[in-house]
């Protein structure tokens, strides 16, 4: 398949301003699509944008907070004239901290972003998608939406959460021309672990044996480019 394999369509992408969300959102772009990125910061969505030929929009928004969803659904809805083709659910916080330690605040807000946010987006947009009979949500997981570990219980416990409403969104857009992909990958060396780490504490990936944030970005190509009766269900991803 070429680069323009995804001419005429759009998507949107949350977290795109680094690691998984930005190569994601450059994968997308560079088959052809016109992608709205999302993200707090915009200097880095507008970076990926002014390199994008057009095609790509730079959108600041905190997905933790309702009404900035809700302003980037709306902007996205103009400049698409509706729903987009394709909405993949990336953005992420991963902070670590035993039970016993863990502030409910940061806990609350962990799953604002990693599980909240995505029921908005789909909410948002899935009326739309129903409505012209086509579209695609693709949830980025995790190895914890499977398994757990030590420090882990909000990125576990939105992760195993999304893992049950990426199942419940497949039931219940079956048949009806939407589809619906779970990619999850294990560990992915992405700038989120800068100050984790992760070389010098037991009991974590080395970083030099973690997956590429490109190989999730291959994998989310990979789902939205079968053909429209083709749905892959969950894609987990492992280094070899």
């Amino acid at each position: 398949m070429g680069a323009d394999r995804l001419t005429r369509t759009t998507a949107v992408v949350t977290g795109a301003s680094r690691g998984i969300g930005r190569a994601i959102a450059q994968a997308l772009i560079d088959a052809g699509a016109r992608v709205a990125l999302i993200a707090r910061n915009e200097i880095p969505l507008r970076e990926v944008a002014e390199r994008s030929d057009g095609r790509g929009l730079a959108i600041a928004c905190d997905v933790s907070i309702a009404a900035h969803v809700m302003s980037a659904v709306e902007i996205i809805d103009d400049a698409f004239g509706g729903a987009p083709d394709v909405l993949v659910n990336n953005a992420g916080a991963f902070n670590l901290a035993t039970i016993d330690s863990l502030d409910p605040s940061a806990f609350s807000t962990d799953l604002e972003t990693n599980l909240v946010a995505p029921v908005r987006f789909a909410r948002a947009f899935l009326p739309g998608m129903r409505a012209r009979g086509r579209g695609h949500i693709v949830s980025i997981g995790s190895v914890v939406d499977r398994t757990v570990f030590p420090e882990n219980a909000a990125y576990a416990a939105s992760k195993h959460g999304m893992r049950a409403l990426h199942e419940v969104l497949r039931l219940e857009t079956r048949g009806s021309g939407v589809r619906a992909t779970l990619i999850s990958p294990g560990p992915v060396d992405t700038p989120v672990w800068d100050a984790i780490d992760p070389d010098n504490r037991a009991g974590f990936t080395p970083r030099a044996q973690m997956l590429s944030a490109q190989a999730v970005a291959d994998a989310v190509l990979y789902a939205v480019t079968q053909p429209p009766d083709v749905n892959v269900d969950e894609l987990r991803l492992s280094r070899s």
